[in-house]
């Protein structure tokens, strides 16, 4: 905790101003989160960061803990709806899961998101829910979705009935086989195009090999 939030007269806000400042703050709060990590970081520095007063900056977050968790609850959220947009209605399952490969690879290997995860796990000993809360919105997200789409597969005979939970993760475990593992350590060389496409080639081989149609 950074201290007591300084005593507020909270004023109006003109429509749309609110969320424009919110969005202006969280962005100075990746800033400063990703360079000094959570206990590093101050609401002094994110607010400067942020281009608002310290006031301002408790008007909208009461605490640097309620700053951290919607910014990484935004993150993470964010990225489960991006890339797990799947039609169930679509019939070719190899062509849908191979277009979700190549994306949930790109985005799990930017730069700017395995940053995130590192500093949600250096901040998850201290404050557990932090963790949770992230996995929650995200990879958890994305794993039911992912099942609901495999789960419509099977009812229509296009894969076989099985555990489509544990089929969804075994989908993107295939993917990327490893590769965050490396990447949160920073450890190997950047993974070109090519090798994404090959990987996420061979994880909708061997996930149809395990869980393809009845032949």
């Amino acid at each position: 905790m950074t201290g007591d939030p300084p005593t507020l007269e909270r004023h109006p806000i003109r429509p749309g101003a609110e969320s424009d400042k919110r969005r202006q703050i969280l962005d100075g709060a990746r800033a400063v989160f990703l360079a000094a990590g959570f206990d590093g970081a101050s609401m002094g520095e994110i607010a400067k960061t942020s281009g608002v007063s310290k006031g301002t900056l408790y008007v909208y977050f009461d605490s640097k803990e309620s700053l951290f968790e919607a910014l990484t609850l935004e993150e993470k959220r964010g990225l489960a709806e991006a890339m797990f947009r799947l039609d169930a209605d679509d019939p070719d399952v190899r062509a849908v899961l191979t277009r979700l490969g190549q994306t949930y690879l790109v985005e799990m290997m930017r730069p700017e998101h395995v940053a995130v995860i590192r500093m949600v796990i250096g901040a998850t000993e201290k404050f557990p829910r932090f963790g949770q809360a992230f996995y929650e919105a995200g990879p958890a997200q994305g794993v039911a979705r992912l099942t609901r789409y495999i789960t419509a597969q099977a009812e229509a005979g296009r894969l076989r009935a099985c555990d489509t939970e544990l089929a969804a993760k075994h989908f993107l475990h295939l993917c990327q086989a490893g590769l965050l593992t490396g990447l949160l350590f920073a450890a190997g060389n950047p993974v070109s195009a090519a090798e994404t496409a090959y990987r996420v080639e061979e994880a909708v081989r061997v996930f149809f090999a395990a869980y393809g149609p009845e032949a």
